[in-house]
């Protein structure tokens, strides 16, 4: 672990960057699996699924027997923690409904907004080393809770042609009966396209790697909506001497065996804070089974020692981290300063790993320090917002004339006569009258 004493702020935004990626050769690699499943369908499907996940398919479409039979084969406390999990995100996204009024901005000028599912969405959940059904909690329950008409869900197969069966128990506690077994670019694609098999839809949700980060970035360019920009996880700790030396390395580290690109952070204001988390580190880091992960993780993890907690503050704003960890005897005073974040956790009894399965908060956060300008997935995230008005006679006579001048000013006449003839015509009626 790098560490770096007494930086100076002129030096933060150089310790701010992430890893550099060539996206060049990425997108380079992508654009080809993506223009063909565009144009060859279930057939370029199968290609890539055989050549990417080592297993021949005849048919990418998980029926009612499979999750049933896979329902069987999760362990009764895993599927109790699962509704647990699933209780506790319903009820923090159901909150997140608003009623907004009705505005008159001018007397008979009236404006309001209203919330409308998006329609069709594409949830994607990595199989892989670690399958992240915790994931698909975050995504599928606010989809339901928004109300979009459609919900399907693509994830990849193993070498047997399975999916994970804690991915298939928990799409079928959600409700989310189309399943497909298709993974990585290709599954954007086809979710963004339409198979013969898969529907398109309109937005795509769901973490990934590099690739699929690529994937959705190009499907972007072609007008179908992504979540938000995605990167490496990251997690950053803010801490003083009264923090458990303990605590902090197990957070650090359960961020870490994430992958080896994951981001980890410590901010402090005490050396001797600083030397207990890496002793505790090196103590817990062989007992963990991912711990060549997490090892090489730590590799470019940084350890700050600031003059004070509270330039540690300005430097965790600065560097806008996914995952924010507070612990330090004036915590919730902290967590008010913060500006840039995905999430952030208070205190020693608040892990990161809470948000990541039980709490309910949402986990898919903005990373790469997009957390500067995004926010993470919300029941919102679901919704467009439309925008209605309605103008009486009188509104329109209160509200016209300067329409007129705008329009004029701008030599759009059209805009300006779309105006015009209704005063006209109320003129008129008026003096009729």
């Amino acid at each position: 672990m790098k560490i770096i004493r007494h930086p100076q702020p002129t030096q933060w935004a150089e310790y701010c960057k992430r890893p550099v990626f060539d996206t060049r050769e990425i997108l380079g690699r992508v654009k080809p699996i993506i223009e063909a499943v565009k144009s060859g369908g279930d057939r370029a499907l199968r290609r890539f699924t055989e050549r990417f996940d080592g297993v021949a398919l005849d048919s990418f479409v998980i029926g009612e027997q499979e999750i049933q039979t896979a329902a069987d084969r999760v362990h009764k406390d895993l599927k109790a923690a699962i509704r647990l999990a699933r209780e506790n995100i319903r009820k923090f996204h159901e909150s997140q409904r608003k009623d907004e009024p009705v505005i008159e901005t001018t007397p008979g000028v009236l404006c309001w907004r209203k919330p409308v599912a998006i329609e069709k969405v594409g949830l994607y959940i990595p199989g892989g080393s670690a399958p992240l059904f915790s994931t698909l909690l975050m995504l599928g329950v606010p989809a339901q809770l928004a109300g979009c008409r459609e919900i399907i869900l693509c994830t990849p197969p193993n070498r047997q042609g399975e999916i994970h069966p804690a991915i298939l128990f928990t799409a079928h506690e959600i409700g989310i009966p189309r399943i497909f077994k298709v993974g990585g670019a290709q599954a954007i694609a086809a979710m963004a396209y339409g198979t013969e098999t898969i529907p398109a839809v309109d937005k795509i949700f769901g973490p990934g790697n590099q690739y699929v980060t690529a994937a959705k970035q190009l499907i972007s360019l072609d007008g179908v909506a992504m979540d938000l920009p995605a990167g490496p996880s990251e997690v950053a700790v803010l801490a003083d001497d009264s923090a458990d030396p303990a605590f902090i390395a197990a957070d650090l580290l359960s961020q870490a065996e994430h992958g080896a690109d994951s981001q980890v952070v410590l901010v402090t204001n005490s050396e001797k804070l600083l030397q207990d988390v890496q002793a505790a580190q090196k103590k817990q880091l062989p007992d963990l089974p991912r711990a060549e992960i997490a090892e090489q993780s730590l590799q470019h993890a940084l350890l700050v020692l600031t003059d004070t907690i509270d330039q540690g503050m300005d430097l965790i704003n600065a560097y806008a981290p996914e995952h924010l960890i507070i612990q330090t005897v004036n915590a919730e005073e902290l967590a008010g300063r913060v500006i840039n974040a995905g999430s952030v956790f208070i205190g020693p009894y608040t892990p990161e790993s809470a948000g990541d399965y039980a709490s309910g908060t949402n986990h898919t956060l903005p990373t790469n320090g997009y957390a500067r300008s995004y926010s993470g997935v919300s029941l919102d995230s679901f919704f467009k917002q439309i925008t209605f008005q309605r103008i009486t006679a009188g509104g329109l006579q209160q509200i016209g004339p300067a329409i007129e001048v705008m329009a004029a000013a701008e030599e759009l006449q059209a805009h300006q006569r779309a105006v015009s003839i209704r005063l006209q015509q109320i003129n008129e009626e008026l003096g009729n009258g």
